[in-house]
């Protein structure tokens, strides 16, 4: 809101108009054009008739022409320094390109103070153990997983398994999925020894391979690699709780059907990795929430708050 707000689509069709103008004379077909580019079609007139005919804007002559003799820019607001410098201060954001020298001037030489620091919040309901975003190896991995995916080509990685083995095998990265809820990243991919999941932080090295056999790897696409799966709860609709459902649920896809005069009926439909998410976020409502199915859900709900009891039981001896 704090860049799109500010500079909308109409600054954006100005600007662009002026910059083709301090070079040469503007058409009325390059007007409409750079107006249906930058703003909407319904612009054209309210833009032209402010521009020429009714002159309100004084930024254009009848020829075509502007007075103005630099092309247009748009400066940053303090509010925006502030924001990206804030943005720059989660390492998660270096995992997406190079900040070099020349990026990192830029920012120190924004003479304001970040709009936020990590530190000014904390998120209570995910685990400690998040992915190491700022060792260098991580970082390179990741971005030899991104140049993967966009390239199309296959990866070898090398992986700690789950007993502390070191192994090794060919991937075709398909995306990459982020955790909220275990701060951590997933490589979906095909694969044969590990599945179509890889957590980032088990790898220990990745790079383009060259030689490997087409056929030793099957390389499905991503409604094949989705193991898609449903949940069905009733929800008490007290303290704004459909509200907040609807929000903390928000990247689910999902459905919700009133069934009394405060009672709803919410079905969300996940993927089975991000199944143990799912059941800690639900349990996070309390009472208000009552899982109706299906069984298999409703058993993991009754296993982990018999695991929560066992340590509360434990703690207090």
């Amino acid at each position: 809101m704090i860049f799109s707000e500010l500079y909308g689509a109409y600054y954006n069709a100005v600007a662009a108009i002026l910059t083709e103008a301090v070079d040469h004379p503007v058409s009325d077909g390059e007007m409409k054009d750079l107006i249906k580019k930058y703003a909407f079609s319904e612009s054209v007139w309210a833009i032209m008739d402010a521009m020429m005919q009714e002159n309100r804007w004084y930024l254009l002559r009848e020829d075509g022409r502007t007075p103005i003799t630099k092309k247009p820019s748009m400066p940053l607001t303090d509010l925006q320094k502030r924001w990206l410098k804030a943005i720059y201060c989660d390492p998660r954001i270096q995992l997406f390109g190079d900040f070099g020298a020349d990026e990192q001037n830029k920012l120190d030489n924004m003479d304001v103070e970040p709009l936020f620091l990590p530190t000014d919040y904390l998120v209570f309901d995910k685990y400690a153990d998040g992915d190491p975003y700022t060792d260098e190896t991580y970082r390179a991995n990741f971005r030899q997983i991104l140049n993967a995916i966009k390239g199309k080509y296959p990866l070898r990685i090398e992986l700690l398994n789950r007993k502390g083995k070191v192994v090794s095998e060919v991937v075709f990265p398909e995306y990459l999925e982020y955790s909220e809820k275990d701060d951590k990243f997933r490589l979906i991919g095909a694969g044969d020894r590990f599945g179509s999941t890889i957590n980032l932080g088990r790898i220990i090295k990745c790079e383009k391979c060259e030689a490997y056999e087409p056929s030793s790897v099957k390389r499905p696409g991503k409604r094949n690699l989705a193991r898609p799966r449903t949940v069905v709860f009733e929800l008490k609709n007290e303290r704004n709780a459909l509200e907040r459902v609807l929000l903390h649920f928000a990247h689910f896809e999902k459905t919700a059907e009133r069934i009394a005069d405060n009672r709803y009926s919410v079905t969300i439909h996940y993927d089975k990795e991000d199944e143990t998410e799912l059941v800690i976020r639900i349990l996070s409502f309390g009472p208000m929430i009552r899982v109706t199915a299906p069984g298999h859900f409703i058993g993991l709900i009754k296993q982990r708050l018999m695991e929560q009891k066992r340590l509360v039981s434990r703690l207090i001896k």
